[in-house]
C-alpha cells in the first residue's frame, strides 16, 4: 500500500492529463487495473461503467481526444531544365548531334552555365566552360523570336593561343523554329578545319565563336546584353546561313553538356 501512495504522489501531476476513456477494454483491464489504487474511487467507478455501457453519462472530467496534425507537404513544382529551350527542342538538337532520329529527354542536358544566373561576360563563359566537351550553346535574340545556337563535340579551352582555330567534323549550328520562326534550320560545318575559334588573347570580348562569322557572341563593354555586337553571316565554313547577316544583342543565353543515350 505504501508503494502505491509513493507512485501516486509520484505521478499527481501526471494522472489528471491521460485520457482513460480513449484507452482500450482490454488496456483498461490488462494495464490500468494493476494500479487502480492511484485512482481517485470516482473515476475508476466511471471506467467500469464506461466499459459496460459507453454511452452512459459520467461524473469524471473527459479530456478530448488528442488531434493529430497532418502537415501537408506543398506541392513542388518541376524546374524547367532550360529557361530557353523546351523539351522539344532539346529532342531535336539531341538527334542533330547523333545523326539519327533516336531522341534525348532534358535530364541528358546538364546546366554549366546560365548568362542571366552567373553573368554575361564573355570571360565568364571561359572560366566555366573551360574542359567541358560535347556541349550545346543556346542563346534567346533580344527583340526576336529567334532560338540560335552550337554544338561543340570539343572541350573548351581557354588557354588556346597560336592560330586558335579548331577541328572537328561534328560541329554544327542552328536556328530553332519559335514565335514567328516557322521550321528549324541545321548548318553543319563544310570546312572542318575552321569549325570554331579560340584564342586566349580575344577572351576578354568574344565568347564561344563557330566557325568565325558564323556565330559568335561578342561584346565590347564585358556584358553580351548590352551591345549589338553579337553575330552571325553567311560565309563559307558552314552549309548555309541560319539568319539574315547582321549583329545583335541577346536576352539570355545557356550552355549545356549534353550526355549521349547509352543503349
Amino acid at each position: 500500500m505504501e508503494n502505491f501512495l509513493t507512485l501516486k504522489t509520484t505521478l499527481q501531476h501526471c494522472l489528471p492529463y491521460i485520457r482513460y476513456f480513449h484507452i482500450s477494454g482490454d488496456d483498461i483491464l490488462d494495464k490500468v487495473e494493476p494500479y487502480k489504487k492511484i485512482l481517485d474511487k470516482q473515476l475508476w467507478k466511471d471506467l467500469k461503467q464506461h466499459l459496460i455501457s459507453p454511452n452512459r453519462t459520467v461524473k469524471s472530467i473527459i479530456l478530448p481526444a488528442r488531434s493529430i496534425l497532418i502537415q501537408e507537404l506543398p506541392v513542388r513544382s518541376k524546374e524547367s531544365f532550360s529557361t530557353i529551350i523546351s523539351e522539344e527542342h532539346a529532342a531535336e538538337i539531341s538527334s542533330w548531334i547523333d545523326r539519327k532520329t533516336t531522341t534525348y529527354t532534358s535530364t541528358n542536358y546538364q546546366l554549366i552555365l546560365r548568362g542571366s544566373k552567373d553573368g554575361f561576360s564573355p570571360q565568364t563563359f571561359w572560366n566555366m566552360c573551360h574542359g567541358h566537351a560535347g556541349t550545346v550553346v543556346i542563346i534567346k535574340v533580344k527583340g526576336t523570336d529567334e532560338i540560335l545556337g552550337g554544338y561543340n563535340p570539343l572541350m573548351w579551352d581557354n588557354t588556346k593561343n597560336g592560330s586558335g582555330y579548331m577541328q572537328t567534323t561534328d560541329s554544327f549550328i542552328f536556328s530553332l523554329k519559335n514565335g514567328n520562326i516557322q521550321n528549324s534550320i541545321l548548318s553543319r560545318v563544310k570546312k572542318p578545319e575552321y569549325a570554331l575559334y579560340y584564342h586566349k588573347t580575344y577572351q576578354n570580348t568574344i565568347g564561344p565563336n563557330f566557325g568565325v562569322g558564323h556565330l559568335y557572341l561578342r561584346s565590347y563593354q564585358s556584358d553580351f546584353t548590352i551591345d549589338n555586337e553579337s553575330g552571325s553571316g553567311n560565309y563559307d565554313n558552314y552549309e548555309n546561313p541560319i539568319r539574315t547577316s547582321g549583329n545583335f544583342s541577346i536576352i539570355d543565353y545557356e550552355v549545356f553538356k549534353v550526355n549521349k543515350k547509352t543503349t
